[in-house]
């Protein structure tokens, strides 16, 4: 069978076959004769050549023509051959195109179907269509990645909500692992769990602070104020250092091909150090400096200074500043990395079913809040609530913030030492009130007394107070090393803090042990005070410590949750997660970005050779 249905294919050549290549007889005929119809129309041109001749020649010459003979047979022959090679040819030549007609047809009906239903390359499907001369695929491009990236979505947080819900289950408790894993957990700049001060048993508050540097975000953040020169210079080294890395990647291809191992990580970091030589130049006055081969130094120039607005009276569109700026705006690169963040942001508190009833977006100031409900007071709000807080600082900023909060500390804590103050004043008229003995009243009566035996160690400490020499035990914390100067600059203040938190507590068994069960005006007012301090200090210790970020976007939480509940937070945790996958580009580290076999590894016995050992 397979033999027969060989012999009746399109590809085959024989002079009778029906619709083989050079033959006679074509199946498209179906039953017709086609010799009987070529001889039709062949009578018929024989006897229209025949009448012609009667009707042309006289009487006397066509008596002595064998007309009904030779003439007849001449014609009918020379006819038919001639008809039946142009008829022949005419069938073939129509056939074949057919054929090849028919054959591409069903070859494009079949590659239809495999790139309905395969996954075929998009490459390939748009190069069948016309290729990218005659077909934009721009458009078709990005509508797939579209919905391959809102397909991925989908499915990413199906299965964060998973991962959370098992993490949560296997661990039986909350922790900071539960809202950013993997490879985003070294974001986090600080957390903290506390049971909430209205309702401690059943609610619980979260606060929750990521840092995206700049370096590590997917689009770059400028702010509103920054002058246009600023971006075109970082525009210009980002071109630079791009160009660098061209360079670095062919030089590896140049040494691979001359059989030499690639450049190892310090050798890259000097080579990129010697190739700023070819772009960037230190002179800033000279027109022909390196550092204007991009961009000229008229244009510089002219957009020295210039802001992102120019007042109207000044504004001429023919000017080159005017112009410059124009270019920076239309490519929005001003405003596309705060843009998209809030964008991607608010989107997927959207479709993660977080909904917000209270947004306001300081876009110039680069900050934007947002609140599930309007209503700020706590009394009033729901214990399932978040509030989050975005805000984009610059070196500038973050100098400020940490004067502001070194103030602020130092505030806080001459307030507290006051009401310790007043706590031990109390506590000395209490002593003498009641005439009760401490352990300062037997020191002193023992070591400093008048008429006692005076030995050698109240000699020693007259002779260290008499030297003015000053205590540095507070016998209420230990005594701290002293900060180096990386940590002046970087204060993290826990010892003070720690001070401060066992002067609260002390302050308040103080006032205990002296008033016992008797509220009287004083203790009501001091307990009052103290009690005020200490709500502003954990509130004040809950801020972010501007000594602790950097520059770059601060992602600020703040969730109120039931404790068996937690809808909140779980909630919370899935839109961090795909926040930080969309925004930042994570943590990169060189060293295994660019992994390459170091030559410390390299072994002369794995290369194995037929040759003599020497």
């Amino acid at each position: 069978m397979a033999r027969d249905s060989m012999t009746h294919g399109p590809n085959i050549i024989h002079p009778e076959k029906a619709s083989a290549v050079g033959s006679r007889n074509s199946m498209n005929r179906d039953s017709r004769n086609e010799y009987e119809e070529s001889k039709l129309l062949i009578d018929e041109e024989v006897d229209k050549v025949l009448n012609h001749i009667q009707a042309k020649l006289p009487p006397e010459v066509l008596e002595k023509l064998d007309v009904m003979g030779s003439v007849k047979s001449k014609l009918h022959n020379y006819f038919n051959q001639n008809f039946q090679n142009m008829y022949n040819r005419y069938l073939v030549t129509m056939e074949d195109e057919l054929a090849k007609k028919v054959r591409d047809l069903v070859d494009k009906e079949e590659y239809r179907n495999l790139n309905r239903y395969t996954p075929r390359e998009i490459a390939e499907i748009l190069d069948k269509i016309g290729g990218m001369d005659k077909f934009n695929t721009g458009e078709v491009e990005k509508s797939i990645v579209n919905i391959y990236g809102h397909l991925q979505g989908h499915i990413q947080r199906g299965v964060y909500e998973l991962e959370n819900e098992t993490n949560a289950l296997l661990r039986q408790k909350t922790d900071v692992g539960a809202f950013v894993r993997g490879e985003n957990s070294y974001a986090i700049a600080k957390c903290s769990f506390k049971s909430n001060f209205f309702k401690p048993k059943t609610v619980m508050d979260v606060k929750l602070a990521i840092n995206i540097l700049d370096a590590e975000l997917a689009s770059p953040i400028y702010h509103y104020q920054i002058p246009v020169d600023t971006i075109v210079r970082d525009i210009v080294s980002k071109h630079v250092h791009e160009q660098i890395e061209t360079d670095i990647k062919e030089l590896n291809m140049t040494l691979l091909d001359e059989g030499k191992e690639e450049l190892t990580d310090t050798e890259v970091l000097f080579e990129k150090i010697k190739s700023l030589d070819n772009y960037v130049e230190d002179d800033s006055t000279n027109e022909q400096s390196k550092r204007y081969q991009f961009v000229a130094k008229r244009f510089m120039d002219k957009i020295s200074g210039l802001g992102a607005e120019i007042d109207p009276a000044d504004y001429d569109p023919l000017n080159i500043r005017e112009n410059v700026k124009r270019i920076i705006d239309n490519d929005n690169i001003r405003n596309r990395g705060f843009n998209t963040a809030i964008n991607s942001l608010t989107s997927i508190l959207d479709t993660s079913k977080m909904g917000y009833q209270h947004i306001e977006n300081y876009k110039n100031a680069r900050e934007c809040i947002i609140r599930e409900y309007e209503d700020t007071d706590v009394l009033n709000l729901p214990d399932e609530r978040y509030q989050i807080r975005l805000s984009y600082y610059d070196h500038e900023q973050i100098r400020e913030m940490r004067n502001t909060f070194d103030l602020q500390f130092e505030e806080l804590r001459r307030e507290i030492l006051k009401v310790v103050e007043v706590t031990d004043v109390l506590y000395q008229d209490n002593k003498k009130a009641k005439g009760i003995k401490d352990f300062d009243d037997v020191a002193k009566q023992y070591l400093h007394g008048v008429g006692k035996r005076r030995g050698w160690f109240s000699s020693r400490m007259d002779e260290e107070t008499e030297a003015g020499q000053p205590k540095l035990w507070n016998e209420v914390v230990f005594i701290a090393p002293t900060p180096s100067s990386g940590e002046e600059q970087n204060k993290t203040n826990v010892h003070i803090v720690e001070e401060l938190r066992k002067r609260i507590i002390k302050c308040k068994k103080t006032l205990h042990d002296v008033y016992k069960n008797q509220h009287p005006t004083d203790r009501t007012i001091v307990e009052s005070r103290l009690g005020f301090l200490e709500r502003k200090f954990e509130e004040f210790e809950s801020l972010i410590n501007p000594y602790h970020i950097l520059p770059g976007l601060l992602l600020e939480i703040d969730i109120t949750s039931v404790k068996r509940k937690r809808f909140t937070m779980m909630g919370m945790a899935n839109v961090l997660n795909e926040f930080l996958y969309s925004v930042s580009k994570g943590f990169q580290d060189a060293a295994f970005a660019a992994f390459s076999r170091r030559r410390s590894t390299e072994r002369s016995d794995i290369a194995q050779t037929f040759e003599a050992v020497e």
